[in-house]
Order: C-alpha cells, then structure tokens, then sequence
C-alpha cells in the first residue's frame, strides 16, 4: 500500500505509515467501505438534458427559475424593463446616425446618389425602437395575464393545502413574535399564590 500522505511504499499490515505517521489502517477502512456497486447515472448529465422533450426541459427551467426566486411578475418586470432599454438605444442610435450622416453629407465628399441614401440611414434606429415597444407592450399585457393566472394557481394551491386532512408543517420561527421577557425566570412565578385562598 502507498501511503496517501507522503506516497511511500508500505506493508499492508502496518497501522502507521513508517515515514510520516498517517493513519493507514483509517485510510483501508475508508477504501473497504466505499460501495463498489455504485452504477454511474445518466440521467444527471446533459446528455438527459438533450434528449428531454420540449414540454419537460420548459417545466424544468420553470422549476429552476422558481427556485431562484424569479416569478412570472419577475419575468414581467424585466421584459418592461428590456423593453424601455431596447427603445431607449433605438432611439439613440437613430440620433446619433442622424447627426453622423449629416456631418458626412456636409463635408461635400459625398456624390449626390451616395447623400440621397446616407441621408435615411438614420432608419435602423427604428429596428429596436420597435422591438422595444413590442417588449414593453407584452410585459404590460400579455404578461400581466400570465402573472393574474399564476397567483391564481398559487391560491388555488394554497387552499388546497389547507383543506389537507394531513397535519401541516410547522411556521419558521421569527423571534420579533416574543414579548420582553421579565427580569429574571423566577420573577412572577409565585404571583398567583397571594390571591388564591389560603387555609
């Protein structure tokens, strides 16, 4: 056996390596008992990822972006939000392209036929000024209805868990719930005694 610490040769029966100390008979324990039927599974690969289903890898990114946290009003949120960006460079690039062509067109290098065409570039600009206004019409509608359709899913589900005949999981503790405590812990804990009826 080869000593995992400093890599020398050692006898199988020895409890201690001879060069550095480290405990061999630890590391044969650990090795024994490691399961040599241990099957390597496909299925937690991105080859399974691949051969998903279109409606299986879409439920799954659902489950992976609702465990992040993002919601349909998340995702509503950032496609506005894509869409005010998108429209704001549109407009900028059209500003800009406006302004560039016309310096271009003055300096008088240009023939008559190329400050006809160079004069309209300013036109791309209108490109993503359109595929913002588009984002930002889904977000606020088509989205919206998305949005009205989850919490609605979400409450039916809620009222569903409520109905439950199995007993519910208890709430996570918030310590802000407790009341200020008395001075000391047996403070008060013979206070009842004075007004009960002595015999």
């Amino acid at each position: 056996m080869f000593c995992p610490r400093c890599g020398s040769s050692q006898a199988d029966e020895l409890k201690f390596c001879k060069a550095c100390g480290a405990n061999l008979y630890a590391v044969r324990q650990v090795v024994d008992a490691r399961e040599t039927d241990e099957k390597f599974d496909w299925s937690k690969t991105w080859v399974a990822e691949m051969f998903m289903s279109g409606s299986e890898a879409q439920r799954r990114q659902m489950e992976i972006q609702r465990l992040r946290g993002i919601t349909p009003a998340t995702r509503r949120y950032q496609e506005i939000k894509a869409g005010v960006i998108t429209s704001s460079v549109g407009v900028s690039l059209s500003i800009f392209l406006s302004i560039f062509m016309d310096g271009i067109i003055r300096s008088g290098r240009v023939s008559t036929a190329a400050a006809e065409i160079i004069s309209n570039l300013w036109v791309v600009g209108v490109i993503p000024l359109f595929v913002g206004i588009a984002l930002m019409i889904n977000g606020y509608f088509v989205s919206k209805k998305i949005v009205e359709l989850s919490m609605r899913d979400e409450t039916r589900g809620l009222d569903r868990a409520d109905n439950e005949t199995e007993p519910r999981a208890l709430r996570s503790a918030d310590t802000n719930e407790f009341g200020s405590s008395n001075f000391s812990v047996t403070e008060g804990t013979t206070k009842h005694l004075g007004s009960t009826n002595q015999r």
